[in-house]
């Protein structure tokens, strides 16, 4: 395995949306242990278990993302790396049998949430002399998956936000990046494999990425290495990718 650069965040204001579990609470933690300053914003801060300062906030809902971040002005006053996570793939159902409201809101959640805590963190971004934005992605993005129309629709827009946020933002000294990881084993997957009505939801757990593995390749998105991937998903799925991000090799059955 090879060692990919290792960011050092000492007093680094990291703002993560949803941390309360999976790729979010493992981001949270290794950040922090690398210097960064956490600030979380999930639906709830009811027993949560992640570092730094916690912020009540569903990110689907826009005047609470304002008064988040409002608060994150007034707390910290910068913000040096975003982290757009908070997502969500419920509930799958077919085109046919979904719900419109329920799809707006899947919609609501992937997309517009994350345009909407970049949009209000772009100042504080900027105050702080420049930064990294990293947009959690999905091979979604570039596939037609049975069930998934609202998830495939809403990481497709994602991916294209995130190209043109680079466009706008690299000259003002804003990384702007997607990350692509795969599969990865969080609660997600038991609501993928419960669904059984595509092929995702019959792979075999042992294929999945641990959360801790996606922690690290976010860490290594912080670096200037990633730079040539700037306005792009940087995918997980290719050895270049988990070369680069320092995590094992892709297996037989990948």
């Amino acid at each position: 395995m090879s060692t990919s650069p290792t960011p050092d965040l000492t007093g680094k204001v990291v703002l993560i949306t949803g941390t309360r579990r999976g790729i979010g609470a493992a981001a949270a933690g290794h950040l922090a242990a690398l210097g960064a300053d956490i600030v979380a914003l999930n639906r709830s801060v009811a027993d949560r278990s992640t570092p730094g300062m916690a912020l009540e906030c569903d990110v689907s809902d826009l005047d609470a993302v304002a008064r988040a971040m409002d608060r994150v002005a007034r707390s910290k006053g910068r913000v040096d790396v975003l982290i757009n996570n908070a997502g969500t793939i419920e509930p799958i159902a077919r085109i046919i049998d979904s719900d419109p409201a329920d799809w707006s809101h899947a919609i609501a959640t992937n997309l517009t949430g994350a345009y909407a805590v970049a949009r209000l963190a772009l100042p504080l971004l900027l105050k702080a002399g420049g930064g990294t934005i990293i947009n959690i992605s999905s091979g979604a993005a570039t596939s037609a998956l049975e069930g998934w129309s609202h998830y495939c629709a809403s990481k497709a827009g994602l991916r294209a936000l995130t190209a043109c946020m680079d466009v706008e933002l690299r000259g003002r000294g804003i990384r702007v990046i997607g990350l692509s990881p795969g599969t990865v084993a969080t609660d997600m997957q038991t609501a993928i494999r419960a669904s059984a009505i595509n092929a995702v939801s019959r792979l075999s757990p042992s294929v999945h990425l641990s959360p801790d593995w996606v922690a690290k390749a976010i860490a290594f998105l912080c670096t200037a290495e990633a730079d040539p991937y700037l306005g792009t998903d940087f995918s997980l799925k290719t050895e270049e990718g988990r070369r680069l991000s320092g995590l094992p090799p892709l297996g037989p059955s990948a």
